[in-house]
C-alpha cells in the first residue's frame, strides 16, 4: 500500500465528500439508468463462479409477449434516451425469439448492449445483431485456453469466444467491443499473458475483476483471490492505465484513496436501486443481478406489478446507508466513502460486508 500524495488525497477526499452527497439524494431521488433482462437462465456453459447459478431454463420464463407488454411499459413511463437496456442470462442468444424481443425493442428506440460467452456469435450472427441494433457487448473470457475451457465447463469454449469476439470486431458496427475476465487464486497467474493476446486484437476494453463469494464460487472457497492476489491485480490494472491502456476495475467494491480512480475512470458506487435495476426471466424485479436471490430482496414481479410502480416505491433496502448497521464498519473512517460496500456482496443475515478491501489496499 502507497501513501497518496497529501495535495492528491485531500482532492479525491472532496470528490467523494460530493459523491456522498449526491447519493444522499438519489435515495431520496433515484435515477433508472441501466435495466437489466435476464432472457433466461439457459446456458451452454456450467461457469464455477456463476454468481446465479445458471443452467437451464427456470420454468415459467417471460414469453415473447410479455417481454415486449415489458418494452411497451417502459417506454411510456421513462425517458429511454437516458436508459440503456442491459441484455443478458445465461447466455441471452439461446432464446429461440432473441431477435424478434431485441428487434422490437430497436423499432421502440432503444439503446441496448449484451453479455455473452460468444460461442455462439458466428459471423451471421454478429451481422444480425448489427440489424438488431446493439451498440456493446461484453465477452467473458477467463484464462488461456485451457483454462478459460476448464473454468467455463466446456471444450472449446475459448476457441469459440474467440471466434465470436473476432466476428463481432469484424462486423465493425458496434461502439465496444469489450471483454471482460474474473480471477481467481489460479488464474491469476496468466493475466500478463492474456494481456498481450487482447492488446493484438481490436477490442475497445478490458475489464478485469476478481472472483466474489457469491453463486457457485461458494463452492470453491480455495479459489478465492488472496491478499497478494488483489495487490497483484490492481497495481496490473493501474499500471496498465497509465500506459494508455483501456483497462478497468469493474464496479464491485470502493478500493480507498489510493486506488479510486486510478483503476476505473470514477469513483466507486453501488448502482444497485438507485441508478440500476433487473427483470429476472421468471418476472421477478430485482437490483443487480449478482444480489443473492431471496424472496426478501426481490421488489415485486413483472406479472404483477408495473414496473415504474415498483421503482418508485420499493427497493427502500437499497437506498439507505447500510454501514450503520454493521459493527465492522461502523468505526470505519471510509464508512462515508463505502457505505457498506457493494449489495451483492452483503451478507443480510450478518449485516456484513462479505467483501472488504480494507487491509488490503488501505488500513
Amino acid at each position: 500500500m502507497n501513501p497518496v500524495h497529501p495535495v492528491i488525497e485531500e482532492l479525491k477526499k472532496q470528490h467523494l465528500e460530493r459523491l456522498s452527497d449526491h447519493i444522499e439524494s438519489l435515495y431520496v431521488k433515484p435515477q433508472l439508468r441501466h435495466l437489466f433482462f435476464e432472457l433466461t437462465t439457459a446456458c451452454n456453459e456450467h461457469c464455477f463462479h456463476c454468481g446465479s447459478n445458471c443452467d437451464k431454463p427456470q420454468s415459467g420464463e417471460l414469453t415473447t409477449e410479455e417481454y415486449k407488454m415489458i418494452l411497451d411499459q417502459i417506454k411510456e413511463d421513462f425517458d429511454i434516451s437516458r436508459l440503456q437496456l442491459c441484455i443478458t442470462g445465461g447466455e441471452p442468444l439461446l432464446r429461440r425469439d432473441f431477435f424478434e424481443i431485441m428487434n422490437y425493442a430497436k423499432d421502440l428506440g432503444f439503446k441496448w448492449g449484451m453479455t455473452s460467452n460468444a460461442t455462439l456469435i458466428t459471423k451471421e450472427v454478429a451481422h444480425k445483431l448489427a440489424l438488431a441494433g446493439m451498440g456493446t457487448i461484453s465477452v467473458s473470457i477467463d484464462g488461456l485456453q485451457q483454462t478459460h475451457d476448464r473454468l467455463r465447463g466446456m471444450n472449446r469454449a475459448y476457441e469459440l469466444a474467440m471466434r465470436g469476439i473476432n466476428n463481432l470486431i469484424d462486423e465493425g458496427a458496434f461502439s465496444s467491443v469489450q471483454i471482460t475476465s474474473v480471477f481467481n487464486h489460479e488464474n491469476i497467474n496468466e493475466i500478463d499473458r492474456m494481456f498481450e493476446i487482447f492488446d493484438g486484437i481490436d477490442i475497445d476494453s478490458w475489464r478485469v475483476i476478481n472472483l466474489e463469494p457469491i453463486g457457485r464460487a461458494l463452492l470453491r472457497p480455495e479459489l478465492m483471490c488472496t491478499k497478494e492476489d488483489l495487490q497483484k491485480m490492481f497495481e496490473f490494472i493501474r499500471a496498465k492505465r497509465r500506459e494508455g491502456y483501456p483497462v478497468m476495475y469493474g464496479c464491485s467494491h470502493y478500493l480507498g484513496l489510493d486506488y479510486e480512480v486510478e483503476v476505473r475512470d470514477w469513483y466507486w458506487l453501488c448502482n444497485a436501486g438507485v441508478y440500476t435495476a433487473s427483470i429476472m426471466s421468471n418476472g421477478d424485479i430485482g437490483a443487480c443481478l449478482d444480489i443473492e436471490r431471496r424472496p426478501d430482496l426481490m421488489q415485486g414481479n413483472i406479472r404483477k406489478d408495473r414496473f415504474k410502480d415498483i421503482w418508485e416505491n420499493e427497493f427502500k433496502i437499497f437506498r439507505r446507508d447500510k454501514s450503520c448497521d454493521s459493527s465492522s464498519c461502523r468505526e470505519c473512517a471510509h464508512k462515508g466513502f463505502c457505505r457498506g460496500g457493494a449489495y451483492h456482496s452483503w451478507d443480510y443475515d450478518r449485516n456484513e460486508p462479505l467483501v472488504c478491501m480494507k487491509g488490503v489496499l488501505f488500513d
